[in-house]
C-alpha cells in the first residue's frame, strides 16, 4: 500500500480500516476516538457545536467488524468514547478520564476512553479554555495534550495505531514523544488536513 502521506515516524492512509488494518505490519497500541455515532458532524452550529464543514462522518456507529479487528491488532487497546461502544467490549478494570475543568456547560463536562489494560483507572485533569489552544478543525478533536497524556499510560508501546485518525491529533502526540505511528482515515478531506497539522507539528518540534 502507497501511504497518502507519511513521516520519518509514521504513515497515513486514506481508505476504509476494515480493509486497510489486515494488511498493516503488528502494533504494541490501538489509540483512537471513533465516531460515537451522535451526529456530532452537523452543518449548523447546535448546543455547542460548530460548523466544521463535514457533515456526514457522525451518523452512525462502525459495525462490530471494527471493534473485533481493533481488538486483535494489538496487546493494548484505548478507545475514547468507549461508553458509546460497551455492548461491543469487554468489562474492563481501567478507564481514563478527561475532566474539562467547567460543569453545567451545554457540552460534557468530562469524556471516557476504555482502556484493555488490567491497572488503575486514571483523569486528566486540561481546561477548556487550555484545549481551545489547539484550534479546533474537527468537531470531536481531542486536544494534544489529552493524547500525549494517554499515550504515557503506555510507556511500552513503541508504535501505535489510530484506524480513525480524523485530524490527526495521534499522531502529532505521537510525534512528539517519538513513537512510530500508522494512522487510517476514510475522508479525504480530513487526510489533508491531518497532513497539514503533522506537517506544521514537526516543523515546530524542529525549531525547538
Amino acid at each position: 500500500m502507497k501511504p497518502y502521506f507519511e513521516t520519518k515516524l509514521g504513515k497515513l492512509y486514506h481508505g476504509d480500516c476494515l480493509e486497510i488494518m489486515p494488511q498493516i505490519e503488528p502494533v504494541d497500541l490501538v489509540l483512537t476516538d471513533p465516531p460515537y455515532g451522535i451526529g456530532a458532524g452537523r452543518e449548523k452550529p447546535h448546543n455547542g457545536w460548530c460548523d466544521y464543514g463535514i457533515s456526514d462522518w457522525d451518523l452512525k456507529r462502525p459495525p462490530k467488524a471494527c471493534f473485533d479487528k481493533i481488538l486483535s491488532a494489538s496487546e493494548i487497546q484505548i478507545i475514547w468514547g468507549g461508553n458509546y461502544f460497551t455492548d461491543y467490549l469487554k468489562p474492563t478494570m481501567q478507564w481514563f478520564v478527561w475532566d474539562k475543568r467547567q460543569r453545567e456547560f451545554s457540552l460534557a463536562d468530562c469524556e471516557f476512553a476504555w482502556s484493555s489494560q488490567k491497572k488503575a483507572s486514571r483523569i486528566f485533569n486540561y481546561s477548556r479554555a487550555e484545549a481551545l489552544r489547539d484550534k479546533k478543525v474537527h468537531p470531536t478533536q481531542k486536544p494534544i495534550a489529552v493524547m500525549v497524556w494517554t499515550l504515557n499510560q503506555v510507556q511500552k508501546a513503541s508504535t501505535i495505531l489510530d484506524p480513525f485518525l480524523g485530524s490527526g491529533t495521534t499522531a502529532i502526540a505521537c510525534e512528539r514523544l517519538k513513537r512510530k505511528w500508522i494512522g487510517i482515515e476514510i475522508s479525504e478531506e480530513y487526510c489533508a488536513i491531518a497532513a497539514k497539522r503533522i506537517e506544521n507539528e514537526i516543523r515546530q518540534l524542529k525549531l525547538f
